[in-house]
């Protein structure tokens, strides 16, 4: 038996959404006026989008999500990908982030939902960042 993760994320905007999430993973599985759901292979993901509330404060804090893949070469051949799908991306770098060396980009969504597309380099045995800045070190533009 084999597993996938599904993502359910509430947009401001799902036709600026659904043209996002359509250059990351191509074309939506299913697609209605109130509702886009991508399934995608490669990676293994679900991942639906609804309208949210108007004015609604989100139910919980959204840190960020990622694309794992095998190597440093993967890394730079999605960035490469995905740039020619016109889905700009931020510079990629060499990261000590969550007790882990990475190498990664990252995206931003229309509504500033975060996305890292990494590798892990090396497992680290303590966090490289103290303080303040350690919770956020994933997320830091």
């Amino acid at each position: 038996m084999s597993a996938s993760v599904h993502i359910s994320l509430n947009v401001s905007d799902l036709e600026k959404s659904v043209a996002f999430y359509r250059g990351v993973f191509g074309e939506p599985a299913k697609l209605k006026a109130d509702y886009a759901k991508f399934v995608s292979a490669d990676p293994e993901i679900h991942l639906a989008l609804q309208p949210g509330l108007a004015g609604a404060a989100p139910a919980g804090a959204l840190s960020h999500l990622g694309i794992r893949v095998g190597s440093l070469d993967e890394v730079r051949h999605r960035r490469s990908e995905l740039k020619s799908r016109g889905i700009l991306s931020e510079e990629e770098k060499r990261e000590a982030c969550c007790y882990a060396l990475q190498e990664k980009f990252w995206l931003s969504d229309p509504d500033g939902n975060r996305w890292e597309v990494y590798t892990v380099l090396e497992d680290l045995e303590h966090e490289s960042r103290a303080g303040e800045n350690a919770a956020a070190c994933c997320c830091a533009k």
